[in-house]
């Protein structure tokens, strides 16, 4: 499966962009919300994406399954040429939606330790961000 298509990526360039554009401003960086998840169908391991640079090396938040998830790099074509067990492949959640910032999915996440997904849990990591918990 080809894990981005043209909008997607094209959405991904554009945070980048946004991201870029801030820093040479000297403004905060942005707090995209993912714009799309990456799984192993027969692991842990999970990926959410905001932003994709020039080079194909996509931001976001990684858990490969070991309790530790955290934000940094991950390169789209390496994900891609992964080959798993019964000639499965590392899959794209195509009805994921993002309903938080990645900060957000970061703080459940590592309070979690893994990327969770379901809508309690980030709405507790949201009003942990915000200061209400």
């Amino acid at each position: 499966m080809k894990l981005l298509t043209p909008e997607l990526e094209a959405e991904l360039r554009a945070n980048d962009i946004a991201r870029r554009d801030a820093v040479a401003r000297g403004e905060r960086e942005p707090d995209p919300r993912p714009v799309l998840r990456l799984f192993n169908p027969v692991g842990a391991a999970t990926w959410l994406a905001t932003e994709i640079d020039a080079d194909g090396i996509l931001f976001g938040l990684a858990d490969l399954g070991f309790g530790c998830p955290e934000l940094g790099s991950f390169s789209v074509a390496e994900l891609e040429t992964l080959r798993l067990p019964f000639g499965l492949t590392i899959e794209r959640d195509l009805c994921f939606a993002a309903s938080h910032p990645l900060s957000v999915y970061a703080a459940a996440a590592r309070a979690a330790g893994s990327i969770v997904l379901r809508e309690q849990r980030l709405r507790r990591g949201a009003r942990m961000i915000s200061g209400r918990e």
